[in-house]
C-alpha cells in the first residue's frame, strides 16, 4: 500500500520474481517527530536484496525497492529529534522499527526483536504503508535506528559495514571473540566473510580462512591479512584443525556440513553461523563433546552498529568494495549470485540516480 499523503521518491524496484530493478517512483510516508531524513549517497548490495527481489522466501509484497546498507546525508529531523542535525553523514541499516517493549529491545538487541523487527524494505511500516529500502533518492528512519557515520569513514566503505561489518561483529564482541591472541576460523570469503577476517586481525586475532576453493589463498593470506589457509576439500588439512580453534564464523551461503567445523573447535569453543544457508547438519556428538553452535543476524541494534563503526573507523577496517552506477545493479546483482565480487558492491546513488 503506497501512503496517501508524502514526498515524492525515485528508486529502483523489482516488479516480479525475475528480480530485475527498474526506475521507480513512488511516495514515502510524512515524517514524523522522532524520524530523521536524508538523502541517500550510497547504498551497499547485500544477498538478501537477491533474496527478497526474486521471492525465495515467498513473502515478497511487489513492488519491492530494496537495500539496507545506506549512507547519506540529513536534510531534515522531527522535533524530537536532537542527536542528529541537518547536514551531517548518517547511516541505516537492516531495522526500521522494532516493538521496543520486549526484552531484546530493552536491551538494544532491536534486530533480536522477538516480535519481529520491521526491515527497511517490504515490511509494514508504522503507517501500514510497504518500507522502501535504500536504492532510492531519499530515506527516512526513526532516529533510534540511525547511526552517525564517523568522519574516518568514507561513505561508500561504511556501507557495508552496516550489515555485513556488523553482522561478524555484533557475535564477536557479544561471545568474546575479540582478545588478542586467540585462533579465529572464518568459513566463506564473500561479503560477510571478509569482514570477519578483517575484523579478527583488528581485534588481535589469529584467523583462519576455510575455503572450497584454492583461489581464494592468496587473497586470504596476501590482501585480507589472515594467518592461514585451508582447502576445505583436503581431508588432512581438515584434519590437522582438530581441536585448535576458539571460534569460527560460518558466513557460506551454501549448506555445508558442520561437524568438520566442530570438531575443528577447542572444547568450549563456538560456532556461529551468519550465513544464509538452506540447512545446517550435523552430528549431537560433536556437540557432546562442549562445543557449541550459535547464531547471529543484523548486528543487534544501533548502538552496537555505532560502536562498531567507531571501531572501523579507529583501526581503519575498511571492506573491499566495487563502486558501481546504479544502472549496472541488475548485472551486480547476478554477478552476486555467482560470487563473482569482491567483496562488497556498493551503489554509488548520489551520482548515478537521477529523475528520468
Amino acid at each position: 500500500m503506497e501512503p496517501k499523503e508524502g514526498f515524492d521518491c525515485i528508486g529502483y524496484a523489482a516488479h516480479d520474481e525475475s528480480g530485475f530493478l527498474k526506475p521507480f517512483k513512488f511516495k514515502r510516508r510524512n515524517s514524523g517527530p522522532d524520524d530523521v531524513v536524508f538523502r541517500v549517497t550510497h547504498c551497499g548490495i547485500c544477498y538478501a536484496e537477491v533474496i527478497w527481489t526474486r521471492n525465495f522466501l515467498s513473502d515478497v509484497q511487489y513492488p519491492v525497492v530494496p537495500g539496507h546498507e545506506i549512507v547519506g546525508v540529513v536534510t531534515k529531523v522531527g522535533s524530537n529529534v536532537s542527536n542528529f542535525k541537518v547536514g551531517e553523514r548518517v547511516g541505516v541499516g537492516y531495522c526500521a522499527m522494532s516493538c521496543l517493549h520486549c526484552d531484546s529491545c530493552k536491551e538494544g538487541m532491536d534486530s533480536m526483536c522477538v516480535n519481529l523487527a520491521t526491515r527497511v524494505f517490504n515490511a509494514v511500516d508504522v503507517d501500514g504503508t510497504i518500507t522502501r529500502g535504500g536504492f532510492s533518492n531519499i530515506m527516512q528512519a526513526h532516529q533510534r535506528f540511525v547511526v552517525k557515520i564517523p568522519d574516518a569513514l568514507p561513505s561508500d566503505v561504511a556501507a557495508p559495514l552496516l550489515c555485513a561489518g556488523a553482522t561478524v561483529y555484533g557475535p564477536m564482541k557479544r561471545l568474546g571473540m575479540n582478545k588478542p591472541g586467540m585462533k579465529l576460523g572464518v568459513v566463506g570469503l564473500g561479503g560477510v566473510g571478509h569482514m570477519g577476517v578483517l575484523f579478527g586481525k583488528a581485534f588481535g586475532l589469529h584467523v583462519t580462512v576455510f575455503s572450497t576453493s584454492s583461489s581464494k589463498k592468496d587473497e586470504a593470506l596476501g590482501v585480507l591479512g589472515a594467518d592461514a589457509f585451508v582447502l576445505s576439500k583436503d581431508e588432512e588439512a581438515m584434519k590437522a584443525q582438530h581441536n585448535t580453534l576458539d571460534f569460527i564464523i560460518n558466513a557460506a551461503s551454501g549448506s555445508i556440513p558442520l561437524d568438520p567445523y566442530l570438531l575443528a573447535l577447542k572444547q568450549e569453543g563456538v560456532l556461529v553461523l551468519v550465513g544464509a544457508g538452506a540447512e545446517a547438519k550435523f552430528s549431537p556428538h560433536n556437540v557432546f563433546m562442549r562445543k557449541f553452535i550459535t547464531g547471529s543476524a543484523g548486528g543487534g541494534g544501533a548502538k552496537n552498529v555505532q560502536e562498531m563503526l567507531d571501531f572501523a573507523a579507529e583501526k581503519r577496517v575498511f571492506p573491499l568494495i566495487e563502486t558501481i552506477n546504479i544502472d549496472y545493479v541488475n548485472e551486480a546483482m547476478n554477478r552476486l549470485v555467482q560470487n563473482d565480487v569482491r567483496y562488497r558492491f556498493v551503489i554509488d546513488i548520489e551520482n548515478s540516480l537521477k529523475p528520468e
